[in-house]
């Protein structure tokens, strides 16, 4: 299954690019919205990962272009918990939402969760 990770923190996108490996994910890694945005025009992703503060072009309106394109499942990971936050991913469709900081293991666990509710779909 192949998944796109959009992360800006390197150290961070390491550790989450090696962890979805070791659970037999391929993984794509942008550094920023705008590298996300490439790598969603020249490839088909079962799952996108995005952090919503992003330089340039942030998670929120790199969503809102994912969504023109498709329904591609969405798990956001943020470090805001407000519910201001909560209901604009409701509102712009994600699929799942992730805390930071969290546990690698966490992420492969939600991750297969969302691919096979998208697959139930």
């Amino acid at each position: 299954m192949r998944v796109l990770l959009v992360e800006d923190e390197p150290e961070l996108a390491r550790l989450l690019a090696k962890g979805l490996s070791e659970a037999s994910y391929a993984v794509d890694v942008a550094v920023n919205g705008m590298a996300g945005r490439r790598f969603i025009e020249s490839g088909e992703y079962e799952l996108i990962i995005l952090d919503v503060m992003l330089p340039g072009l942030n998670g929120w309106q790199l969503l809102q272009q994912i969504r023109k394109l498709g329904d591609t499942p969405v798990l956001l990971l943020t470090t805001k918990d407000g519910i201001e936050d909560r209901l604009r991913g409701l509102e712009l469709h994600e699929d799942d939402y992730l805390l930071k900081p969290f546990a690698v293991s966490e992420l492969v666990k939600r991750v297969r969760k969302v691919l096979r509710r998208d697959r139930g779909r």
